[in-house]
C-alpha cells in the first residue's frame, strides 16, 4: 500500500524497524530539547502529514522501551488519525515517572500502524442473545 506523506521535518520518514515490525517509528521534531516533569504532558510535533486512503486509519502507540525504561507513555492511546486529517502529527506524551525525562529532536517516540477500519451499521433490537459471561465484566472471572 503507498500512501502520500509530506515530510517539514528533518528527519527520515517513518520506517518498520525490522522486517515483521508492525509499527513505523515516530521522531520528534524538536528545534530544542523538551523537559517532561513527572506527571506532564506536552503535545510533541513530527513535521509530518500524512494522506490516508478512505477505509484507513493510522493508530498511535506508545513505545514498550520508553515505557518500561523511562515511564514515558501516550495519552489517548491509542490515538486514531483518520482518513480525511490533513494536519501535522502530533503526540501526546506524558511523563508517567517520579523524574524528568529530556525529549530530544529525532528521537523515536511512538509507533504509528496502520489499520482497515471496517464501518458500523447499528441493528435496534429488544433484547440480545444470551451468553454464558451475560453481563459479567470488570473482573469477573477472578485472577487465578
Amino acid at each position: 500500500m503507498k500512501i502520500k506523506i509530506v515530510n517539514r521535518s528533518k528527519h527520515q520518514l517513518p520506517a518498520y524497524e525490522t522486517e515483521a515490525s508492525a509499527g513505523m517509528d515516530l521522531r520528534a521534531n524538536l528545534s530544542k530539547d523538551i523537559i517532561l516533569k513527572p506527571l506532564e504532558r506536552y503535545l510533541v510535533p513530527t513535521g509530518l502529514f500524512i494522506e490516508l486512503p478512505v477505509g484507513y486509519e493510522a493508530q498511535i502507540r506508545p513505545r514498550s522501551g520508553l515505557a518500561v525504561k523511562h515511564g514515558i507513555s501516550l495519552l489517548n492511546t491509542p490515538g486514531t488519525i483518520d482518513a480525511d486529517y490533513r494536519g501535522e502529527i502530533k503526540i501526546i506524551l506524558v511523563n508517567l515517572s517520579n523524574e524528568d525525562f529530556v525529549v530530544k529532536d529525532g528521537e523515536r517516540i511512538a509507533q504509528m500502524i496502520i489499520s482497515k477500519v471496517e464501518k458500523a451499521r447499528w441493528v435496534e433490537v429488544e433484547e440480545l442473545q444470551e451468553t454464558q459471561r451475560g453481563a459479567g465484566g470488570f473482573g469477573h472471572t477472578g485472577t487465578k
